[in-house]
C-alpha cells in the first residue's frame, strides 16, 4: 500500500508541475506583447545572420500551445534584386525562457523559399555581402546564445554565371542546416532535384567561422543519385583563391548517362559504361589535379594522373597506364563494311560530341584487344582541339609487328574529314590485311606504308574521295586460293586445254613489291611484282575502293625453262572482278599462237587470201556452197550452216 500511495503522490505532483507550467505559459501570453515577440524574433535572427531581414508581408505570434513567430513575404539582400525570398519565414521558440518571459528562438524554417546566386566576372557574387555580414556575427558568445537550426522547405535554387555562360536549376529543395552552438562545425543534409533526378547530399565543414572567413577547414561531401554517387573528403580555403584538398570518389552505372544528365554531349561511338573513380584531389582555382588516380570504366582499369580546367574552354589532360585494355566497345558501333561484308557501309558518320571538350590524353597498356584484333604493348596519344580528333600510335605490337603512325579526324559540316599516316613493320600480312581491309589472299611477312585522306558523310562516301599512296613489301609468304604455277605447266604442255581448276591452293613467293597512287578512290598499279622459286608475276592496272573492284594486266612467267635451251614459259593475263573473289583469265590469243595446230587457223583469218583457201576447202569437205566467198572472223561472226554428212 506504501509504493501504491507513493507512485499516486508523485503523479499528482507531475500533473500540478504541468498545470503550472501551462499556466505560467498562458499568463506569458497575456504579458508578453506580440511586437514585443515579433521585435525580439528579428533582433535574434540579425544577430545570429548578420542580414536584416525585409517583411513585406503580415506577422503573427502564438504562445500557446507552443510558441512561434511566423513572417510572410520575407527577403535578404538587395530589395531590387534580393538574394533569397521566402513565402514565409516561421521562428519556434524554446518553451523554458518563454516560460519567464525570455524570447529564445530553438529553430527557423523557410517555405519555398528562392535563393538566387549570381556570379560575376571577377569571382565575386551577390551573396560576398551577406557572408561577411554572416562572417561577422559568428563570435564565441554568439554562438553560444543563438539558434543553431534552420529549415528550407520547397526551396529552389538558381545559380547563374554570366561569364561561362552557365544557368543551372536545382528544386525541390529539402535541407535542414545545423551550427552547434558548443562547436565550430557546421552541417547540412538533405535532398533537390537536378535535371529531373533526386540528389541526396549532406555538407559538413569543420570549421564554420574559418570557412566563411576564407579560411582553411575541414570538408565532407556526399552526393548520391541514380546517375552518379560522388564523396569527397578533405579541406578547402576560399582566400587567396579557391583550394581545395582531399580524396574524392565516384562512380556511375553509366558513364554516358551521367554525362547526358549534367547536360554533357557523350563521345560519339559506343562504351562509357560502368565507371568509376579515386584520387587524390588537389582544386586551385578551376583546375582540379588528380593524382594517384585509379578509374575504372567499361571493364577497364587503369592508373595515373588526371588535369581538368574549366578556365574558358573544358580540357582534359592526362597519362594512364594498363596491364590490359579492351577497346571494343568503343569499336563496336564502327561499321566498315556491310552485314554481308560486300559493300562499303553507308551509313552516316556522325562525330557529335566532340566540341565541348579538349583532350590531351596518353594511353599505355601491356595488352589491347580490339574486336578480334589483339595487340601487345601498346602507347598511344589522343589530342582532341575544337572537333580535331588526332589518334597518334607511338608504337603497338600488333599482327606479329609494329605499328607506328596517326589517324585524323575533323567534323565538318557535310561529314568528317581523314587523314591517316600507319607504318606496319614486320606484320603478318594475312590478318592484317584481312582485319583492315578485307583481304584475305595474301599470306606472309611484310611492311606496310600507308597515307591517304578524304572526306564524307559514310564509309562509302569517303572512299569516292580518298587520295594517297600505298606502299607493300613482303618475304616468304604465298598468294592464297591460287596456282599460277600448277596453270602456267599445264598450259604450256597444252595450251588450248583450259585452265582447269586452278583457283585453289597456293603461289608461293620470296618477295612481293606493291606501289599503289590512289586519286579520288580509284586505285593506279604503279609497281606490282611477286617473285618466287618457282614463278614470277608483274600486274599493271586499276582498283576501284568505292566498288571494290579489280581491272588489271599482268604476266605470269615459270622461273625456269622447261627443257634446256628453250625461253621460260610466260603467259599474259587479266584479273576482273570483286577483290574479294577476283576472276584471272589467261590471254587467249597467246594460247592460241602457241599451239601448233591453232597457229595457222589464227594467221589464217587475219589475211583475206588464207581466209578464201580456208574456207573454199572446208566448203568442199562440208559440201556447202559459199555465199559470201569469205570465211568468218572474229569481227564477222558466221550464220549457221546445216552440215550433211556424206553418203
Amino acid at each position: 500500500m506504501s509504493a501504491a500511495a507513493g507512485l499516486k503522490r508523485l503523479g499528482i505532483i507531475l500533473l500540478a508541475a504541468i498545470a503550472c507550467g501551462l499556466a505560467v505559459l498562458t499568463t506569458a501570453g497575456y504579458l508578453i506583447s506580440a511586437d514585443t515577440v515579433r521585435q525580439q524574433v528579428i533582433a535574434e535572427i540579425r544577430s545570429v545572420t548578420g542580414l536584416e531581414p525585409v517583411l513585406r508581408g503580415k506577422a503573427s505570434v502564438s504562445l500557446f500551445p507552443t510558441g512561434s513567430v511566423s513572417f510572410g513575404d520575407v527577403i535578404f539582400g538587395d530589395a531590387m534584386q534580393p538574394a533569397l525570398v521566402a513565402e514565409r519565414l516561421t521562428a519556434r521558440l524554446r518553451f523554458f525562457p518563454l516560460l519567464v518571459g525570455h524570447v529564445e528562438i530553438a529553430d527557423v524554417s523557410l517555405d519555398h523559399p528562392r535563393i538566387a546566386i549570381d556570379f560575376q566576372s571577377d569571382g565575386q557574387s551577390n551573396w560576398s555581402g551577406l557572408m561577411e555580414a554572416l562572417t561577422r556575427s559568428q563570435t564565441a558568445a554568439q554562438r553560444l546564445t543563438s539558434f543553431s537550426e534552420m529549415r528550407i522547405d520547397g526551396g529552389t535554387v538558381v545559380i547563374h554565371d554570366a561569364a561561362r555562360k552557365i544557368t543551372e536549376t536545382l528544386y525541390g529543395v529539402e535541407f535542414s542546416l545545423a551550427w552547434p552552438s558548443i562547436s565550430k562545425s557546421f552541417g547540412a543534409t538533405g535532398r533537390f532535384i537536378w535535371h529531373d533526378a533526386p540528389v541526396d547530399a549532406s555538407l559538413t565543414l569543420a570549421d564554420f567561422p574559418a570557412a566563411l572567413a576564407g579560411s582553411r577547414s575541414g570538408l565532407k561531401l556526399r552526393l548520391s543519385s541514380t546517375p552518379l554517387k560522388a564523396a569527397f573528403e578533405g579541406a578547402i580555403s576560399l582566400k587567396p583563391t579557391v583550394k581545395v584538398e582531399g580524396t574524392l570518389a565516384a562512380d556511375a552505372p553509366s558513364l554516358r548517362n551521367a554525362m547526358v544528365w549534367s547536360g554533357q554531349k557523350p563521345p560519339p561511338g559506343g562504351g562509357f559504361g560502368r565507371f568509376a573513380i579515386k584520387a587524390k584531389t588537389n582544386v586551385v582555382g578551376g583546375t582540379i589535379s588528380l593524382s594517384s588516380v585509379n578509374v575504372e570504366l567499361d571493364g577497364n582499369s587503369a592508373e595515373g594522373v588526371l588535369t581538368f580546367a574549366a578556365d574558358g574552354r573544358q580540357t582534359l589532360q592526362g597519362t594512364l597506364a594498363a596491364d590490359s585494355l579492351d577497346l571494343t566497345p568503343y569499336v563496336s558501333t564502327v561499321r566498315l563494311l556491310t552485314a554481308n561484308e560486300r559493300a562499303w557501309n553507308n551509313g552516316r558518320i556522325t562525330l557529335d560530341g566532340l566540341a565541348g571538350l579538349d583532350l590531351d590524353l596518353r594511353l599505355s597498356a601491356a595488352n589491347v584487344i580490339v574486336s578480334a584484333a589483339k595487340l601487345g604493348r601498346t602507347a598511344i596519344a589522343a589530342n582532341l582541339r575544337g572537333s580535331h580528333l588526332v589518334i597518334t600510335v607511338g608504337e603497338a605490337q600488333a599482327y606479329g609487328g609494329v605499328i607506328k603512325g596517326s589517324l585524323a579526324l575533323a567534323n565538318m559540316s557535310e561529314g568528317i574529314d581523314l587523314k591517316s599516316q600507319l607504318q606496319f613493320t614486320d606484320v603478318d600480312l594475312e590478318s592484317c590485311l584481312g582485319q583492315l581491309f578485307g583481304l584475305r589472299r595474301l599470306e606472309g611477312k611484310g611492311n606496310i606504308a600507308l597515307a591517304v585522306e578524304g572526306g564524307g558523310d559514310s564509309v562509302l562516301a569517303v572512299t569516292h574521295t580518298l587520295n594517297g599512296t600505298a606502299n607493300l613489301v613482303g618475304t616468304n609468304g604465298a598468294l592464297v586460293g591460287l596456282n599460277v604455277e600448277q596453270l602456267l605447266r599445264r598450259l604450256e604442255r597444252r595450251p588450248l586445254s583450259g585452265g582447269g581448276e586452278f583457283r585453289s591452293g597456293h603461289t608461293p613467293y620470296d618477295k612481293i613489291t606493291v606501289a599503289l597512287r590512289v586519286t579520288q578512290g580509284t586505285v593506279l598499279v604503279e609497281d606490282v611484282k611477286v617473285e618466287g622459286a618457282a614463278v614470277t608475276l608483274a600486274l599493271a592496272g586499276s582498283a576501284s575502293i568505292p566498288a571494290r573492284e579489280l581491272d588489271l594486266k599482268g604476266t605470269a612467267a615459270l622461273a625456269a625453262p622447261s627443257r634446256p635451251g628453250a625461253a621460260p614459259f610466260e603467259l599474259p593475263f587479266i584479273v576482273q572482278g570483286s577483290w574479294d573473289d577476283p576472276i584471272m583469265l589467261p590471254d587467249a590469243e597467246a594460247l592460241i599462237r602457241r599451239s601448233g595446230a591453232a597457229a595457222p587457223l589464227l594467221d589464217a583469218v587475219r589475211e583475206r587470201r588464207a581466209r578464201d583457201s580456208v574456207r573454199s576447202a572446208i566448203e568442199r569437205l562440208t559440201g556447202g556452197a559459199s555465199a559470201a566467198g569469205t570465211i568468218p572472223t572474229t569481227e564477222q561472226s558466221p550464220a549457221p550452216a546445216a552440215v550433211e554428212k556424206p553418203q
